[in-house]
């Protein structure tokens, strides 16, 4: 089907979690489990406008995550969210049965050279992450992107909370955007490539890279290395009005509207 010219159809991938948790009362035990997502402020940032939100949630994405490029190509952008590369690589038929897959971490990469648009933001499964699990250090979804991943657990938590400093106001993402932006509680450290464009900074000075915008091939690449919800980002930040103007320029640029 047809779309408009002015929508992206965006496909993030992730930002959903399953906690088990276990209840000692005296001489007795038993456990419950809650399923949750993190996408509820961006869903309704993006709520009524050009950007058409889809969202694959962790559980589905060794399934369902696109396996060929003609699949790849109904989307505009696609998100990687607090998901490990993994998730991406271990496909039930390969994991289960012992069949030979796709190996969609080169797809999108392919897929980005064509004209894509790959976006990563940070949390606890992306870059290197939590105890280096998340894995995308030396992939060829590393490869892509405006930043180098380190080897090691990347984690910076700041509970004392800091500001997000702009560096490039004029980039069509940032542009009107002024004043103080809420604060933060923390990212993924990562170093920018020196084509890259740093538009900003965690913090003051030469702070760690925040916000990097690059390209690969016809399509373009964009990493926020905080996250998109708690705890990294909290309430204040996704109650502030800039927050859906921030998302909404960020996918409209990945997807070259």
């Amino acid at each position: 089907m047809a779309r408009s010219s002015k929508t992206a159809r965006v496909l993030l991938a992730g930002e959903s979690w399953v906690t088990t948790s276990s209840h000692v009362k005296g001489f007795d035990l038993f456990t419950s489990s809650d399923y949750q997502t993190g996408i509820g402020a961006l869903t309704e940032a993006l709520a009524g406008s050009e950007v058409e939100l889809e969202h694959l949630p962790g559980h589905l994405v060794p399934l369902r995550f696109p396996s060929d490029l003609s699949a790849l190509r109904s989307y505009d952008v696609v998100v990687l969210s607090d998901i490990g590369a993994d998730s991406l690589l271990l496909h039930p038929d390969t994991f289960l049965k012992g069949q030979r897959t796709a190996n969609r971490l080169k797809l999108i990469k392919e897929w980005v050279a064509q004209g894509g648009g790959l976006m990563m933001i940070g949390g606890y499964l992306s870059f290197q992450g939590i105890h280096g699990t998340a894995r995308y250090h030396g992939t060829p979804v590393e490869e892509i992107l405006p930043i180098t991943i380190r080897p090691q657990d990347d984690r910076n938590e700041v509970p004392e909370g800091f500001l997000p400093v702009t560096v490039m106001a004029d980039h069509p993402i940032l542009a009107g955007l002024d004043g103080e932006w809420p604060y933060l509680l923390g990212h993924n450290i990562v170093d920018a490539r020196p084509e890259a464009d740093v538009l900003m900074r965690a913090g003051a000075g030469d702070g760690p890279p925040l916000l990097v915008a690059g390209t690969h091939g016809k399509g373009r690449t964009l990493v926020w290395t905080s996250d998109i919800g708690p705890h990294w980002l909290p309430n204040a930040f996704s109650d502030w009005p800039g927050y859906a103007r921030l998302w909404r320029r960020a996918f409209l640029w990945l997807a070259g509207k």
